[in-house]
């Protein structure tokens, strides 16, 4: 049975990066897919680019339940009435020292990060549940598996998307949807502007994580992580003691990228960041 030609895939934060190159494989692949993004005028020109046959888009703040129930009943009109794949994507990720984060850039990235992927398990819920049948995937990261100074908080929300995820796969399992957390390392997208890159963290192509992504579609499985066995390695490292955890993060260099970095080079990504709350731009 192909479970994605033919298929209403919704996927918000879909403008750039991994949201926006999963949306090009997936139609590709033959869904239905429509994308959502704060952006206005990015989210314009990815749809122009995509084309309009078969990938549509539509304004989305995941902070803000009414907009994200606006967006997709939207989608349900685009999809024939029906969602059959939600992906969480849409995330941001300040770094830097925990005391010097604002409150702004803290709640901004708990309340995408998290409180979005809440908002929207629980809109499209329901109706897969009446139809015995769907699948949702949650984009985590491995900073939820093995965190690193510098991305405290961060690592705090993507641990807390993997616990709701496993979670939500156990409940809902009897009732015929799929929950998949995918698991992504450094991938080259703004969120990792003006961090150092060494062999250890060599970021992967978003193209790397949309395909780990149409995998987790076609064969459903809780866990995706890219590489595909990482997990089993990180989550270990994870819970080693002070000394060999901070040994670890030494030796691969992840003791200090989040700390130290070209603060110039990020500015436009952390000032995007800190205000992702709201749609920017006019409705389309």
């Amino acid at each position: 049975m192909d479970r994605i030609s033919g298929r209403t895939v919704v996927i918000t934060g879909a403008a750039r990066g991994i949201g926006y190159a999963t949306a090009t494989a997936l139609r590709d692949r033959g869904a239905r897919v429509v994308i959502g993004d704060r952006d206005v005028e990015a989210l314009q020109a990815a749809v122009s680019t995509l084309g309009h046959d078969r990938v549509s888009g539509h304004p989305l703040d995941v902070t803000d339940r009414e907009s994200f129930t606006g967006f997709l009943n939207r989608a349900r009109v685009d999809g024939d009435g029906r969602i059959d794949v939600l992906i969480n994507n849409a995330g941001v990720m300040p770094i830097g020292g925990f005391l010097d984060q604002s409150e702004q850039a803290l709640r901004s990235a708990i309340e995408v990060n998290f409180y979005g992927v809440i908002t929207g398990c629980q809109l499209v819920l329901p109706e897969m549940i009446e139809r015995g049948a769907g699948h949702i995937v949650n984009v985590a990261s491995l900073a939820g598996l093995m965190p690193v100074p510098g991305q405290t908080v961060y690592s705090g929300t993507k641990s807390a998307v993997i616990s709701l995820s496993s979670a939500m796969a156990d409940e809902f399992a009897g009732r015929g949807i799929e929950v998949s957390v995918v698991m992504p390392p450094f991938t080259r997208t703004e969120l990792i502007s003006g961090t150092a890159q060494n062999r250890a963290n060599r970021p992967v192509e978003p193209e790397d994580i949309a395909a780990a992504i149409v995998r987790a579609l076609d064969k459903p499985k809780t866990h995706v992580t890219v590489p595909g066995g990482i997990r089993f390695v990180l989550g270990p490292l994870g819970l080693l003691g002070p000394r060999g955890r901070r040994w670890v993060s030494r030796r691969v260099g992840t003791d200090k990228v989040f700390l130290e970095f070209d603060t110039a080079a990020r500015q436009g990504y952390e000032q995007r960041a800190r205000s992702a709350l709201g749609v920017v731009g006019d409705d389309v």
